[in-house]
C-alpha cells in the first residue's frame, strides 16, 4: 500500500523535524509518495529530510516518489541533489 504525505508550503527546521517521524512510519508500512507540489520555500533542512527519506526507502526496499514544485526542484538543483531526490525509486 502506498501512503501519501502532502508537504507544506514552507519547510523549515521545525517542520522537517515534525515530518520525519511521519515519513519514517509511512516508509515502514510500504511505499510512500511525498507530494511537494505546493512547496514554495525549502531550505537545507528540507533537502536533508528528503535525502534521508530517499536513503531509508532504498535501505528498506520500498518505493518512494517525491513530486516536487519548481521551488523545491530549484533548491535541489542548487545543492546538486536534483537527480538523487526526484528519480522514481522502484522497490
Amino acid at each position: 500500500m502506498t501512503h501519501q504525505i502532502v508537504l507544506p508550503a514552507q519547510i523549515d527546521r521545525g517542520t522537517a523535524a515534525s515530518l520525519a517521524p511521519e515519513i519514517a512510519h509511512a516508509l515502514s508500512a510500504g511505499g510512500l509518495e511525498l507530494d511537494g507540489r505546493e512547496v514554495r520555500r525549502a531550505g537545507q533542512c528540507a533537502l536533508q529530510m528528503l535525502l534521508s527519506a530517499r536513503k531509508t526507502a532504498g535501505e528498506w526496499g520500498v518505493a518512494l516518489l517525491i513530486r516536487p514544485s519548481e521551488s523545491l526542484r530549484d533548491a535541489a538543483r542548487l545543492a546538486g541533489l536534483e537527480d538523487r531526490l526526484f528519480e522514481e525509486a522502484v522497490a
